[in-house]
Formats: structure tokens, sequence, C-alpha cells
């Protein structure tokens, strides 16, 4: 089975092991992740203005192409995720960006919002299904104390998303226990970061960034995983000492495809 894969310009650079174990997992449980051609950066922030067209195109594009290769479109990473499908939700509800944008782009036929955008998540729990990646599974974490950081751009919102509960999530705790480990349930892991703020206010990310790994640390994991390369930087670097990884690194390693740390 192929899906059409959109990576991001991170996934090219500093977040290279969530995209390199990501494919090698997909091709071990049978699915190819086709790169989309002359993808363009998605823009990484989707913008609050509701008239801002221009920022928005290349997620459009790479909708059209998916369309027209007659796949669904896969992400990775959450900043990607969060832009095209909010895009993609635009462009179905929002008849003067829909309008807008292809009279702009003015393609050989226009895009009405026809593509399928799936997180990589959703093709491990709703395509290939966690019962059956637990089949697949050849070195369970068996012991290991994980927590499921969502952050921000998965989650919400929650109409256009359309990812899990918004502030009840599952998804990545069933992730985590389909590949043997347990999941650790703790208050901060659908809250914010604040890897965006960064810049402006570094003493508020560091705070929201140490809130989250003490919190979960506090009710016993040992490891967080994340989709969001801005959410791992910001919390390796202000956060504290709880190791946080990609979960295609973890998946990677149940399957036997990665070796696992001692």
């Amino acid at each position: 089975m192929t899906y059409s894969y959109f990576p991001g310009c991170t996934l090219k650079t500093r977040g290279k092991d969530l995209d390199t174990w990501g494919r090698a997992s997909m091709e071990a449980l049978g699915i190819h992740l086709e790169e989309l051609p002359q993808w363009q950066c998605c823009g990484a922030v989707y913008p609050l203005a509701k008239d801002e067209i221009g920022s928005r195109l290349s997620a459009v594009r790479a909708l059209a192409a998916a369309r027209d290769l007659g796949t669904p479109l896969v992400t990775l990473c959450s900043a990607c995720h969060h832009v095209i499908k909010r895009t993609n939700y635009d462009i179905r509800h929002d008849a003067l960006f829909r309008d807008r944008a292809n009279n702009y782009m003015a393609p050989d036929t226009a895009y009405q919002g026809e593509a399928q955008v799936l997180h990589y998540l959703e093709v491990l729990r709703d395509h290939v299904g966690f019962d059956t990646l637990a089949k697949k599974v050849v070195k369970p974490l068996t012991g290991r104390k994980i927590g499921a950081y969502y952050g921000c751009l998965l989650l919400r919102p929650s109409k256009a998303m359309a990812f899990d509960d918004p502030e009840n999530p599952t998804i990545l705790e069933d992730f985590i226990q389909a590949i043997g480990a347990q999941p650790v349930f703790y208050a901060q892991r659908n809250e914010c970061c604040g890897g965006y703020v960064t810049l402006e206010d570094p003493s508020l990310s560091q705070a929201r960034a140490g809130a989250v790994l003490h919190n979960a640390a506090a009710q016993g994991a040992d490891t967080l995983i994340t989709a969001c390369p801005l959410c791992l930087y910001n919390l390796q670097k202000n956060g504290g000492k709880l190791p946080v990884v990609y979960f295609t690194e973890l998946l990677a390693e149940a399957l036997g495809l990665k070796e696992v740390p001692v």
C-alpha cells in the first residue's frame, strides 16, 4: 500500500530521526510513503489573519498533488500536519479562500478539498490497527514507562484537526501499549510547551517546558515521546533531564529496526 508523504523542512535537517525511523517502520509494516515531488515548505505557522492567502498556497499545492495522485496525504511533523490539515479544512468550508487560492494558482483542475490528510499516527490506528501493530512487535518495550506529549498542534482547533479528543486524547497512549510499554498519564500532556515564545520570552518557554517534564516525571515516566520537532527541541533544551524522543524511534525499536538502548 502506498500513501503520498509530505516530510516538511525540519525532517530533512534537525528532525531526521522522526523521518528516517518513520519511513523504515512503515516499510516494515507493508506501507510505502511516497514523497511528494517538488513539495515546498508548508509555512510552519498557520496564519491568524483570515484573509492571508500566500502563506497557505504551498499547502494547497501539496493537497492538490495528493488529490491528483489519488492517495491520502500523510504527514509526520506536528506543525506540517497542523498547517496542511487546517488549510484543507478552510478549502472545504471557506468559499472565498477556495476561490482566491484557485484563482491565484490557476490549476488545470480547481482544488476543492478532495484530498484526505492523515497524520502518521492515524495511519497506525485506523489503517494498520494497533492490534495488528502489536502482533508485528518483535522487541516489546516491556518495563518502560512512557509519557505521551501531544502539545498544541495535533489537537486544536478540534473541529478542523479532528485528530483525537483535545481534552483527553488516547492515540499516543494506545500506541505506547501496542509497542509493549506502559503509558503514563499526566496533566500536562496536551498543554503547550512554550516553544513558540522562546525568542520573545525565554523564561516563559523554560517554565512551560519544565512544567511538562516535571509533571511527567512525577507520575513515573522514564521517557517522553512526541511528533513535534519544535516541542522536542524546546523540551530537551529547557525542560530538564527526562529523555524526550520521537515516537518513531520507539516504534523502530519495537519492530527490531533500531537497537534498544541498554
